[in-house]
């Protein structure tokens, strides 16, 4: 069979959550089904890394995709003609979008519905785009994965779509994530905190990642408890950030936050893993791979008890209102006065985060693939 994949967002030193996804599980598939022929399709030029194994045959398609315009043009122009020229048999699109001029089955990866819940969050013209077309998508697509239980309802109850058309593939984490050493832990203090504990966040920034509200909660736990510890926030500036900004050059304890910017697996992982706690207080995550990544580094969250996120931490974080800085502010000075709870979250990660990992999300999506066969 010649299936098709939409790869635009395999991007070299730039995945972020849906280009990993695609990575982690497409990488995967191919490996483990030599008896089909796989066409990725690029908008860009490719690194030949992500030309995963000889039964893949890369494809760049104009123009680069970047833009609701050029999505319209790259999905319901580009791609259909591609799929004809290539004779191909199924389409696998892992990034919410999908051609409506084919009528190749398409299995598609929807992973949230943030722009139904926070249309404000996003640019007008993306927003138009996707509040527009993602109910299309979903009716067209032969099948639907996505990356946890609450956005599989989320679906249904938003397009009307039947329970039975989606499959849960729940995401993974990278292997780089795992338990350092205490000495492991100490250089990577000593390098991003003078030595210092610190408390991280992980992941690109933008209004749904509630970096406000946390620089606000580390305040008020800076006010109250007399302590050294940091806080280090890794990821790029995404979009209407300038409150952030602000922010971050206004705000009392500033020399505290650390800001180093997007990192590569392995400085993330290992700031990941040397963390006293994550705190991941954004307003909705499909799925939120930062807490599956804290978890494999035996370090405990503090997280959103909103959306998908009760859901991948379980037993090993604690909730709180994303709305209210004093909560979060609360759970963190909790944490940090009570290591026998500490020690307790990290032992129910061990046990929750068995039901993550690339390996089942692959055979997951593979599964919901073949239910798209003809």
């Amino acid at each position: 069979m010649r299936i098709a994949v939409n790869t635009r967002l395999l991007l070299k030193g730039k995945l972020e959550g849906i280009g990993w996804f695609t990575y982690q599980t497409i990488r995967r598939i191919v490996r483990d089904h030599p008896e089909h022929e796989f066409f990725f399709f690029f908008d860009r030029d490719y690194d030949p890394q992500f030309v995963f194994a000889d039964n893949v045959t890369p494809v760049v398609v104009h123009p680069q995709a970047r833009h609701p315009v050029l999505f319209y043009l790259w999905f319901e122009w580009s791609i259909p003609f591609m799929l004809k020229k290539h004779k191909i048999d199924l389409f696998v699109s892992t990034d919410s979008f999908l051609s409506l001029a084919t009528k190749v089955p398409t299995c598609l990866v929807i992973h949230d519905l943030a722009v139904e819940h926070y249309p404000e969050h996003f640019v007008a013209s993306q927003r138009w785009y996707w509040r527009h077309y993602t109910p299309l998508f979903a009716q067209k697509a032969t099948r639907i994965a996505t990356v946890s239980e609450y956005s599989k309802q989320d679906i249904c109850k938003r397009f009307g779509i039947e329970p039975a058309k989606i499959d849960v593939v729940y995401n993974g984490a990278h292997d780089e994530y795992k338990p350092l050493s205490f000495e492991e832990r100490k250089a990577v203090k000593d390098r991003f905190t003078d030595g210092c504990e610190y408390f991280v966040f992980a992941g690109a920034i933008h209004p749904r990642k509630n970096i406000v509200n946390l620089l606000q909660a580390f305040v008020i736990f800076k006010k109250r408890q007399k302590t050294n510890m940091k806080l280090v926030i890794v990821g790029r500036p995404a979009w209407k950030y300038d409150e952030v900004e602000q922010l971050k050059k206004d705000m009392p304890f500033k020399e505290d936050v650390n800001w180093v910017g997007y990192r590569n697996v392995d400085d993330l992982s290992a700031i990941m893993g040397s963390a006293y706690a994550l705190v991941y207080a954004s307003l909705f995550e499909g799925f939120g791979i930062p807490i599956l990544e804290a978890m494999q580094c035996d370090v405990p969250s503090i997280i959103s008890k909103t959306s998908s996120m009760p859901e991948v931490g379980g037993a090993a974080s604690l909730e709180v209102d994303p709305t209210d800085p004093d909560d979060i502010a609360n759970k963190m000075h909790l944490l940090y006065k009570d290591e026998a709870l500490r020690a307790r979250l990290v032992a129910n990660a061990r046990t929750q985060r068995e039901k993550f990992s690339w390996e089942q999300s692959a055979g997951r999506l593979w599964a919901s693939i073949e239910k798209c066969m003809p």
